[in-house]
């Protein structure tokens, strides 16, 4: 059973990591591009509502080839194929371990967790950075995501989960913890990137955090439920 549950997994997360690979590509990816335009431009370069990214005399240019670009996307998709199968098979852990049945509709479920947990809690104190952008020491902030998603994690079993009052008002509480902690403030908060930038990046990251917890939650139920029922009725 176990080698057809770690095969789900590999598979769920493979497909979700390649599918939000091209998801990117169209959403957060040339926001990331514009940012590095400004991160290494000697004049800022100019950005309008619409989206479009307008360079002023003198600003720099993308400090990478086309061919440097392929290898960057791949790099990306690798990377996107790796984190989705480590999540899938947390996922897929957490089904194991609760001892229901489970198909793609109940995994979309998990998955909407899985997003609140890994992405929208940590996202409320740490949002999602560009390059340029102004940011705390690496190790506190990678502290505090740890905690952030951790104790989210733990605290939405807890409330959604468990059958007694008392496990639910601690799984709150293990919900608040984090932000009453606070996340670590950068010590200049002054940044060349504009604002606008800045929030299109957010929520962009935001909505394709969503997307890949949603399609990775209902791949692992519809991938892993058939094994799981085999189990219970043996």
């Amino acid at each position: 059973m176990l080698p057809r549950l770690l095969a789900a997994a590999l598979l769920a997360g493979a497909l979700a990591g390649i599918l939000i690979s091209f998801l990117q590509a169209f959403t957060t990816t040339p926001l990331v591009l514009a940012a590095e335009v400004y991160e290494n431009a000697a004049t800022p370069a100019l950005w309008q509502a619409d989206g479009a990214l307008h360079l002023a005399h003198g600003a720099g240019e993308l400090p990478w080839s086309s061919a440097e670009a392929i290898h960057r996307s791949l790099l990306t998709a690798l990377a996107n194929v790796a984190v989705g199968v480590a999540f899938a098979m947390l996922l897929v852990a957490a089904f194991l371990v609760r001892q229901r049945p489970v198909d793609g509709r109940s995994g979309l479920v998990w998955g909407i967790g899985g997003f609140a947990a890994f992405a929208l809690a940590p996202a409320l104190g740490l949002p999602p950075e560009l390059p340029g952008a102004a940011a705390a020491e690496l190790g506190a902030r990678q502290a505090w995501w740890l905690l952030a998603a951790t104790a989210t994690a733990g605290g939405l079993w807890l409330l959604l989960l468990a059958q007694r009052a008392v496990w639910n008002a601690a799984g709150a509480a293990l919900i608040l913890l984090p932000h009453l902690v606070g996340a670590p403030q950068p010590l200049a908060p002054a940044s060349a990137l504009p604002a606008e930038l800045a929030s299109h990046f957010v929520a962009a990251s935001l909505a394709t955090g969503f997307v890949f917890w949603a399609l990775l939650g209902w791949l692992a139920g519809r991938f892993s439920g058939p094994v799981l029922r085999r189990r219970a009725e043996g």
